[in-house]
């Protein structure tokens, strides 16, 4: 895996639960889609400029795990850890701990790729700088 593990913290938002009082699973979607754009922000990656040049990053799989429920209130942390998977490839390691106690609630393992304006892929050299 590249660089050092990435750490984003959080707190569940009471409409993120649901009628159970825990956060919906859909939810989760959205905390490591966050951690994952922090990290590629965090080094050095503009994703308005890839965009002009028509070059977009996408999920192409997500694996997840739910080990535990997170309820409102709580206060977590996302770890993410970035890792090249062959020729076009990148993948995210994500974790989801409970601060109060580091419980695991979700490991999770991210897919993505990045496509150019004619939908194919391609590698552009400011994320594999981001791999540096």
């Amino acid at each position: 895996m590249t660089g050092p593990e990435f750490e984003l913290e959080f707190k569940v938002r009471d409409y993120e639960c649901d009628m159970d009082h825990v956060v919906n699973n859909a939810v989760y979607l959205n905390y490591l889609e966050h951690a994952r754009h922090e990290l590629l922000q965090a080094r050095g990656l503009k994703f308005e400029e890839l965009s002009k040049r028509g070059i977009s990053l996408v999920v192409t799989r997500v694996e997840i795990d739910y080990k535990g429920s997170l309820v409102s209130g709580d206060s977590f942390v996302v770890r993410t850890r970035l890792q090249r998977s062959g020729r076009i490839r990148f993948l995210f390691h994500q974790r989801i701990h409970r601060q109060s106690d580091d419980r695991l609630m979700l490991d999770a393992v991210v897919t993505g790729t990045a496509l150019n304006a004619r939908g194919r892929p391609e590698f552009p050299p400011e994320l594999d700088q981001a791999f540096g």
